[in-house]
């Protein structure tokens, strides 16, 4: 079978990566994580010039028409680069969900502004208490003259400190882990009774815990059927897993050739410590599971845009298990053959580390998957 891209997919890849080299150094990167955004807002504005916020919508909506392969392409580049634009919570997830479950009005205001660039979106979906089941939904949604008034907490909302919209999952029936009874809602974050409490995350992108106090939203706010987003959340979380291990990869490529470069450099008892075979063989190691991950972020990109399906669910989680693994076992590996300069804050392999924990923690953990995985095995 042949997993090459094809040309029109290669010459996306080639756009995104020339763009990340050109725009996207690594001194530049600290220096947009201290803003107040969090990141390059005219990085942002070049993604968008280019047409890469609207790789995964529709021609209708002025996009690219591209599917799991194309976001893939996309994330690859994007995490070689550590690049902090909210482009995986915009584009991929808040996008996908409005993209699912919004009605025609809904997607031509939203969505034309997502795939321009001109509106960003955040996911608030996790809360304190629910861990990775984004079932567990204690945020409630009351009826109320004509709309509704949403009461709750949300916690860890990647890129929500600056968003122009927040999709929330808030549940209008049911029980607190129940699969039926959550909805969603579209609220701008200028909202009365919306509160922020804007933090840095360990990998240098920024993220907010919300409060939500008696917030009043009309019936227009209400993205899909009333109770039934927990199919629409299920499905929109794989893709946006599909694209995280995307990234992973592109996080592991860059990770593995600073230790082999630094390997080659570094020198002890007068000769390059990559003579030395133990270290030899940890790099073989390191390569060997970027190389497996490479094989299930591709596994994981060929089943994103599937119809859902147990056997999507186990791919989806088998994926994210070796990828979450693989990117611990090269931060860990690379850290050790660097030595203490592999956790300095100015060198920027400690940096790529954080970030693949990060990932293996996002939308759950590689132990996390594999009980996934187990269940539906069981299932089937």
């Amino acid at each position: 079978m042949d997993f090459g891209l094809n040309e029109e997919q290669q010459m996306l890849q080639d756009t995104v990566a020339r763009l990340v080299r050109g725009e996207y150094s690594f001194e530049k990167r600290l220096a947009y994580s201290e803003t107040e955004a969090g990141f390059s807002v005219d990085f942002w504005k070049q993604l968008s010039e280019l047409g890469l916020t609207s790789v995964p919508f529709s021609e209708e909506l002025g996009g690219f028409g591209g599917g799991g392969v194309e976001v893939q392409s996309v994330m690859t580049e994007l995490g070689r680069g550590l690049c902090l634009e909210p482009y995986l919570q915009s584009v991929v997830f808040g996008g996908g969900l409005i993209s699912q479950a919004g009605n025609d009005s809904q997607k031509d205001v939203w969505l034309s502004g997502i795939a321009s660039g001109e509106l960003r979106a955040a996911v608030a979906l996790q809360e304190p208490q629910s861990f990775y089941d984004l079932n567990d939904v204690q945020t409630h949604a009351e009826k109320k003259d004509g709309g509704f008034v949403l009461n709750g907490r949300k916690a860890v909302v990647i890129g929500g400190h600056c968003a122009d919209l927040i999709v929330v999952s808030a549940r209008t029936s049911g029980g607190t882990r129940d699969t039926n009874g959550i909805s969603l809602f579209v609220l701008k974050p200028d909202t009365a009774g919306i509160e922020r409490r804007v933090y840095p995350t360990i990998d240098g992108s920024k993220g907010c815990d919300i409060t939500l106090n008696n917030v009043h939203v009309g019936a227009d706010a209400l993205l899909g059927e009333e109770g039934s987003a927990s199919e629409v959340i299920d499905y929109q979380a794989g893709r946006a897993i599909a694209a995280l291990c995307a990234e992973a990869v592109g996080v592991m490529e860059v990770a593995n050739e600073l230790t082999l470069d630094y390997l080659k450099q570094r020198k002890q008892f007068g000769v390059p410590i990559g003579k030395f075979q133990v270290l030899q063989h940890r790099m073989v190691d390191m390569m060997s599971e970027l190389e497996q991950a490479r094989s299930m972020a591709i596994l994981a990109a060929s089943v994103a845009d599937e119809e859902q399906s147990d056997e999507r669910r186990r791919a989806l989680s088998a994926a994210k298990n070796v990828i979450g693994r693989s990117g611990q076992f090269i931060s860990e590996q690379g850290i050790q053959s660097h030595g203490g300069i592999g956790m300095t804050w100015e060198y920027n392999f400690a940096h790529y580390a954080k970030r693949l924990i990060m990932i293996n923690h996002q939308l759950g953990d590689d132990d996390f998957h594999l009980e996934r995985y187990a269940f539906l095995l069981q299932a089937s």
